[in-house]
């Protein structure tokens, strides 16, 4: 019992103290926070490029294949993706999409992300999905807009990959 009002008395004292913390003081503190986040931009970077230029591997469009892969990328502040920085982040479990993804992203542009105004350079993850268009649903995928590509339903109909398609776009509208 004893040991249980000790422990009261000193939360009380840390509240306490923590109440004498003035106003001003609290917004340096926000402030030396804020400065310690240097690599934090105001503005994030915004992707130029119309379409994601990732080809399809067409062994694993072939056999309607279907994966995401999940990429790191480096955007200089002049808004180019650094292509030697380019890491898969979260594997696709299948090394063809993975090495699809990496070689297609290095053609990005984007407005650099901004920090007070000035372009500056960061790191970003980047996710990747293929998708067939005659494929079955992915789970956490939306079926709501399947099949209405019709690019993707021609070359489909071809038998083969779909031209400079952008899984990333059309991941977006599901």
């Amino acid at each position: 019992m004893r040991r249980s009002i000790l422990g009261l008395v000193g939360i009380g004292a840390l509240v306490g103290l923590a109440a004498c913390v003035t106003k001003d003081d609290a917004k340096k503190l926000v402030e030396e926070l804020q400065s310690a986040q240097p690599t934090r931009p105001d503005v994030l970077p915004v992707m130029l490029s119309r379409d994601v230029p990732v080809r399809y591997p067409p062994a694993l469009y072939g056999k309607k294949a279907q994966g995401n892969v999940t990429l790191r990328i480096y955007i200089d502040s002049t808004g180019r993706v650094r292509p030697e920085s380019t890491v898969v982040a979260q594997s696709s479990g299948e090394p063809a999409f993975d090495s699809a993804a990496v070689a297609g992203v290095k053609d990005l542009r984007f407005s650099p992300a901004q920090r007070h105004g000035a372009p500056m350079a960061v790191s970003i993850l980047f996710p990747i999905f293929f998708r067939h268009p005659q494929g079955a649903p992915v789970p956490g995928d939306s079926v709501l807009h399947r099949g209405s590509d019709s690019v993707a339903a021609r070359a489909s109909a071809a038998g083969q990959p779909p031209p400079g398609r952008s899984q990333q776009r059309d991941s977006a509208r599901r």
